[in-house]
C-alpha cells in the first residue's frame, strides 16, 4: 500500500530534489522541506533550494519561510512540518518529506524530547562559560555528565555544545536522557523512508561541480548580502556550508579561486559526515545508490512497488 508520507534523506548534491519533485508529479504529492539551511530566505543558490520554476511544478512547504536572524530549533521545525503534514493528509494528497538534516528526520520519526524552557539567565551563562573555557575545556567537562552528547556533537558546533550543557544545567538531567525518553511522532505504518548514498567519488565529483555552478549564478552576491547584515556568526545559517570561506573572500583574506577551493572541500566533507549518519542512523532504511536521475528513478520505482 502506497504510504502516506514518503521521507527521502541522503548526502548534500545526491539528487534528493529532483526525485522528489519527480515522485510529487507523478503521484499528486506536496514536497516538505527536512533541510537545516533551506528553511531561510537569504540564500537560495548557495543552500541549493528549489528554484521557482522548480516550486511551480508542485507544492513545496517550509522552504525559504526564516530570515537569516531567526535561529530556527529543531524543535520549532517539527511543531512545523507536523502541522504541515496534517494540512496535506487533509487534502487526501501525499507528502514527500525531503532533505539531508538527519537530526530532523530523527525527531520526525523517534521524536523529540519535551525539554522545559531554559531560563534566560541558565542560557547567557552556558554561553559565557563557552566563551570563557573554549570549545575543548567546555566540551570535556560536558563529557563527564552527557559523554554522548560530546560524542556526538561535531567538531565547531557551538551551539549544540551550549544547548546541551544548558540542558543539563537548568533540568538536572542531561540531553542525551531527555532524547531518550521519547516516543515517535509519525506512526510507522505511515511513512515510508528512502535513503540516497550514491558512490562517494561520483558524488564528490558533483559537489564540486555544482558548487561551481552557484558561484557563477550568482551565489557570491547571496553572501555579500548577507554579510552586509553584520548578524551573529553564531546563527544557523551563517554557519552553512560556503558562508565562511565565501566571505573571507569578500573580505579580501584570499583569491576567489581559493575561496571556491576551500568551499568545494568542505562540502565535500560536509557530505561525507551526511553519508556517515545515514549509514549509521537510518541502516534499516532502503538505498538509492544511483546518482544518474533516470537509474536513480528506476530503482525507487523498484523498492517502492508493492
Amino acid at each position: 500500500m502506497e504510504p502516506r508520507i514518503w521521507l527521502i534523506a541522503g548526502p548534500t548534491a545526491s539528487g534528493k530534489s529532483a526525485l522528489a519533485l519527480r515522485l510529487a508529479r507523478e503521484r499528486g504529492g506536496e514536497i516538505v522541506n527536512a533541510d537545516s539551511m533551506q528553511l531561510y530566505a537569504d540564500l537560495r543558490l548557495l543552500t541549493a533550494r528549489p528554484s521557482p520554476q522548480e516550486e511551480a511544478q508542485a507544492p513545496h512547504h517550509l522552504f525559504g519561510v526564516a530570515d537569516a536572524a531567526d535561529a530556527w530549533s529543531t524543535g520549532r521545525w517539527l511543531r512545523a512540518v507536523l502541522e504541515t503534514l496534517e494540512t496535506i493528509a487533509a487534502r487526501g494528497r501525499p507528502a514527500i518529506v525531503v532533505g539531508g538534516t538527519g537530526l530532523y528526520f530523527r525527531a520526525l520519526t523517534e521524536g523529540l524530547a519535551d525539554i522545559p524552557q531554559i531560563p534566560p539567565a541558565v542560557r547567557a551563562g552556558a554561553e559565557a562559560d563557552y566563551g570563557a573555557l573554549g570549545e575543548a575545556a567546555f566540551r570535556a567537562r560536558l563529557a563527564k555528565a552527557d559523554p554522548q552528547a560530546a560524542a556526538r556533537i561535531a567538531a565547531g558546533d557551538r551551539q549544540r555544545l551550549v544547548r546541551a550543557w544548558e540542558v543539563l544545567a537548568a533540568t538536572g538531567t542531561s540531553l542525551s536522557d531527555w532524547q531518550g525518553s521519547t516516543g515517535s511522532a509519525l506512526p510507522a505504518d505511515a511513512w515510508r523512508g528512502v535513503a540516497l548514498e550514491p558512490p562517494r567519488a561520483q558524488l564528490y565529483a558533483r559537489c564540486d561541480a555544482r558548487l561551481e555552478a552557484m558561484l557563477a549564478a550568482g551565489a557570491l552576491d547571496e553572501v555579500a548580502a548577507l554579510a552586509a547584515r553584520n548578524l551573529d556568526p553564531s546563527l544557523p545559517l551563517m554557519k552553512a556550508v560556503g558562508v565562511r570561506e565565501l566571505s573571507a573572500h569578500l573580505r579580501g583574506e584570499t583569491a576567489l579561486a581559493e575561496a571556491l577551493a576551500a568551499a568545494q572541500q568542505e562540502t565535500r566533507r560536509y557530505a561525507k559526515r551526511q553519508m556517515t549518519w545515514v549509514r549509521r542512523q537510518m541502516a534499516g532504511w532502503p538505498r538509492l545508490s544511483a546518482l544518474e536521475p533516470e537509474e536513480q528513478w528506476r530503482q525507487f520505482l523498484a523498492l517502492s512497488a508493492p
